[in-house]
């Protein structure tokens, strides 16, 4: 049986979002990543929504911040990775890599991706088109890569990349304008990317949020994900080299880019 999911944006904190979403026929509400609890309370409040759940992606505290407030209120049930329990504070429900987990009638694929953190999980519901991927993939960009290695984030990042194109990216936060700017440092002949930040800052400067995006227009412009393309490979001076190598490269420049 298919069905749809009813996902808003609730923007907090100075540039993250929150992901609230519903599965109509069952019911069910989930919350992704919530770094506060006040404002998620409030918009499911607002809607008549019962929270049935938290779907944790990664143990940083701008994603589980709000978990014990949101689990008080409304007694919900918290899913997060196993292999980081220790760190999700709440945790009842433990998943793996492939393992499919139930929300309502809709179903969503674990997927593991270290390289931001040690412990990272994305959530792809194929049906619904909807990758919930946390601070693995932005929208042009990618997290930080604090506890993992290039070869880990790399595989991560092809492994998202693998999904359909029709996927929509619901990444925690509003860093796309800035990754532009980085992104056309790298691939300056890019056609679809210069498109792609023209209309980026005219959303930007009508207070307008850029995601989520397209899986499939992030990989015709979102370098991270292009560590393999020969124009990417060039730019950076390193044409043939391993992807995995091409991919820390990249990742360096935008850890000292201003």
């Amino acid at each position: 049986m298919s069905t749809t999911l009813e996902i808003v944006r609730i923007p907090v904190l100075s540039d993250n979002y929150v992901w609230l979403m519903r599965e109509p026929q069952s019911g069910s509400v989930g919350v992704v990543d919530p770094a506060v609890a006040g404002p998620v309370l409030a918009e499911a409040d607002k809607r008549g929504w019962k929270i049935t759940h938290i779907l944790n992606t990664h143990h940083h505290g701008d994603h589980v911040g709000g978990n014990m407030e949101i689990k008080s209120a409304t007694g919900c049930t918290i899913v997060g990775l196993g292999r980081d329990k220790a760190r999700i504070p709440g945790i009842d429900v433990t998943v793996d890599d492939g393992d499919r987990y139930r929300f309502g009638e809709a179903e969503g694929e674990v997927i593991f991706v270290p390289g931001h953190t040690s412990g990272h999980c994305a959530y792809a519901f194929r049906d619904q088109q909807a990758l919930f991927c946390g601070d693995t993939l932005f929208a042009l960009g990618c997290g930080k890569m604090f506890e993992g290695t290039p070869t880990q984030f790399w595989t991560s990042l092809s492994r998202l990349r693998a999904l359909p194109d029709d996927m929509r990216v619901y990444c925690a936060h509003e860093y796309t304008q800035s990754n532009a700017r980085f992104a056309l440092t790298v691939e300056t002949d890019n056609k679809a990317l210069k498109e792609r930040s023209a209309a980026i800052d005219a959303a930007r400067a009508k207070g307008e949020a850029t995601v989520p995006s397209l899986l499939g227009e992030e990989k015709l412009t979102n370098p991270f994900l292009r560590a393999d393309v020969p124009s990417v490979q060039k730019a950076v001076g390193m044409t043939g080299k391993d992807p995995i190598e091409v991919f820390a490269e990249v990742r360096h420049r935008k850890d000292v880019f201003r």
